[in-house]
């Protein structure tokens, strides 16, 4: 099969719909599926857990070593405090190298991968046969993580998640090390005037012309 070691990657700031994106072509293609965000979460889950600072880099490294990145589960990592805890390790560049690596092993593990993220197709897997980058509007985004927390019984202000989201933003594309930004050889898919449904078709046809190209 041409498809019989596809990574697929898909990069975008947060609430673009690059996770159901990514959710939806790893089942079309029957690839493995990670979102490395959650590789973050999942080193600072381990650190609470255990009463461990989330200050310590050498720590953070070890556990983020010992992670099962097929077991994730996205429910529990989803939760605030953790992604609070999350924002501190991420910032570690020997984590950062770590998880990195451990993402790069799950990737070219067969049949394949669908990654998403903020620097997959620029640093984890470069050379990924396919990239993606999505987007939308951050007043879109505000509006998407809003109704997902109302729908979920939570309560939010919209002004405030657009503040932080923006925040987030500016953080993600200016850091050092890893900046969030699309691949020079990145689909561009922008979801701020379309549905799921729209954008899994547009990069479904970017994905079958490109195998058929091989």
């Amino acid at each position: 099969m041409k498809n019989s070691h596809l990574i697929i990657t898909i990069d975008g700031p947060a609430a673009a719909g690059k996770g159901t994106l990514s959710r939806r072509l790893a089942e079309r293609y029957g690839l493995r599926h990670l979102d490395t965000g959650l590789t973050y979460r999942a080193t600072a889950k381990a650190l609470l857990d255990r009463g461990l600072p989330l200050d310590d880099e050498d720590l953070a490294v070890e556990v983020a070593l010992n992670l099962d990145l097929s077991g994730l589960d996205r429910s529990v990592l989803a939760q605030h405090g953790v992604g609070e805890a999350a924002s501190t390790v991420a910032v570690m560049p020997k984590v950062r190298r770590a998880l990195v690596e451990a993402q790069r092993a799950f990737a070219k593990r067969p049949p394949g991968t669908v990654l998403d993220g903020r620097d997959i197709g620029t640093v984890v897997c470069p050379d990924a046969r396919v990239k993606f980058y999505v987007t939308a509007s951050p007043e879109i985004r505000a509006q998407r993580r809003y109704r997902e927390i109302i729908n979920q019984g939570g309560t939010a202000e919209l002004p405030a998640i657009l503040a932080d989201l923006e925040k987030r933003d500016a953080r993600d594309a200016g850091r050092a090390d890893s900046p969030l930004r699309p691949a020079d050889d990145a689909h561009m898919i922008d979801t701020s005037d379309q549905g799921i449904e729209e954008a899994f078709e547009t990069a479904k046809s970017i994905i079958d012309a490109a195998l058929a190209a091989d």
